[in-house]
């Protein structure tokens, strides 16, 4: 992979609206038509493809304790713990009926707890949690298992931390998202730069292998020198992975953003500008740039996994261990599993009564198409590795890719000439100003942006 080259042209010419690329084809494609049934039949056709190949889990957790403006994220603002054991006993539930349907001879790798804030529950809470997955699942023991878990710095101490670990978890992010203290006030997300520090040497101390901090550009009242200084606060606790993200703001969509007045919004050049400063920083203190908002360490597994190239992309990001089949739990979370796409309720109310019915409760879905297969295998390719091998797509799926994708081929011409890509008769290579702009490049073989020529639905590729 080359190094990432902002290049400011390029990149406000080809900076509209577009899919994250966390699955192909994308959430919004997904019909009401595919429900429980549909699902426990893609999983009996998966097991037969996938013999003893590992599991991926992922767990949603929605609740928060208070309301950060800036979210977007599926939550449940509440103090009320009431409301956390009444989910907690539809989580168990859920794991109880996805267990029946998979071989304890799948172990299960990767397993993720998001939200909201998973660590609103309390450690016996998250006990009776773990409890559940190791009784209907087989949870990996040994040091292949990543088992990561999101954290709100402002809800936990080092005692909370090294109870994770306690737990099994081995893998650890924190959301900071700025330093600055007027950029904090504007969000409602008051947090020191000390009691991060403090948890991510808790983490380092209890033994997590990899800590990872978040980030976002583009934040009301955010300047280009504020954003140096959290780096430099951030730089110096070193983290193993940064997630650096760009703000959309959509108050129409989101209605906690409609607290943010119009007038502190960062003008665009100030947030380019911004970003161009983070990658020379984060690249000169030794940071490699995966892709899409992604930086690690050069001797961290997401590194090392790109280089293997078994870097993959699902709805938590980047992943280290390719062809896992995707298992998630919780209100609004996406399941992938073998051929298949499948999201369970998104209202808490129903999720939960489903469940009480003794039902699975997934209410849209689809199944992949041929086309989908090999389109989704092609972006997954630019979007993980930055290239593209067409001789091994055609071996793969039995196409002539010069024919399959003779449409997409002039738009690859166009991207080439402008310095996107180097483009051959038979592999394209994304070239280091166009590592930026992943998601411009993997829209070429989207068959379905074009009947969503304003794509509304998509935040902005920078």
């Amino acid at each position: 992979m080359t190094a990432a080259v902002f290049d400011r042209e390029l990149i406000e010419r080809y900076d509209g609206r577009g899919p994250r690329y966390t699955s192909y084809p994308t959430a919004v494609q997904l019909q009401s038509g595919f429900g429980e049934a549909e699902y426990r039949e893609q999983v009996r056709l998966a097991h037969a493809e996938a013999g003893a190949a590992p599991l991926s889990i992922y767990i949603h957790i929605p609740f928060c304790h208070a309301l950060c403006y800036y979210c977007g994220c599926s939550k449940i603002v509440t103090r009320n713990r009431e409301r956390a054991d009444q989910y907690l006993t539809a989580l168990v539930r859920e794991i109880s009926l996805q267990g029946e349907l998979f071989s304890h001879d799948r172990t299960v790798r990767q397993l993720h707890l998001g939200g909201g804030t998973p660590t609103y529950f309390d450690h016996g809470q998250m006990s009776r949690l773990l409890e559940a997955l190791n009784t209907h699942f087989s949870l990996e023991a040994d040091d292949s298992r990543e088992f990561s878990i999101e954290v709100d710095p402002r809800t936990v101490s080092p005692a909370d931390i090294a109870a994770l670990a306690r737990q099994g978890f081995n893998r650890i992010s924190m959301g900071v998202q700025d330093f600055e203290p007027d950029v904090q006030a504007a969000i409602n997300r008051l947090q020191s730069a000390e009691e991060t520090r403090a948890l991510v040497e808790a983490a380092r101390a209890t033994g997590f292998g990899s800590v990872s901090l978040d980030l976002i550009y583009g934040l009301p009242l955010q300047t280009v020198a504020g954003f140096d200084r959290t780096l430099d606060r951030v730089l110096e606790m070193r983290p193993d992975r940064l997630a650096i993200y760009s703000y959309a703001h959509l108050p129409k969509l989101f209605n906690a953003q409609k607290l943010i007045p119009e007038e502190h919004m960062p003008a665009p050049a100030v947030k380019l500008e911004i970003l161009r400063n983070t990658i020379e920083r984060l690249t000169d203190a030794g940071y490699v740039y995966i892709g899409m908002d992604h930086f690690a360490l050069a001797e961290d597994e997401l590194t090392k996994a790109q280089r293997r190239g078994e870097l993959q992309r699902n709805f938590q990001g980047y992943s280290t261990h390719a062809h896992c089949d995707l298992i998630a739990i919780g209100m609004t979370a996406i399941s992938h599993v073998g051929h298949s796409y499948s999201q369970n309720a998104k209202e808490i109310k129903t999720y939960e009564q489903l469940l009480a019915e003794g039902r699975l409760p997934i209410q849209r879905g689809l199944v992949m198409t041929a086309d989908d297969q090999i389109r989704g295998a092609v972006i997954q390719d630019i979007m993980c590795q930055g290239q593209l091998d067409l001789a091994r797509v055609e071996e793969r799926f039995g196409i002539d890719s010069k024919d399959y994708f003779a449409a997409e081929w002039e738009q690859l011409r166009q991207l080439a000439a402008d310095g996107l890509l180097d483009l051959k008769p038979n592999a394209l290579t994304v070239s280091s100003r166009g590592r930026l702009l992943l998601r411009a490049i993997a829209m070429v073989f989207d068959r379905y942006l074009s009947a969503d020529r304003e794509r509304k639905t998509f935040s902005k590729i920078i």
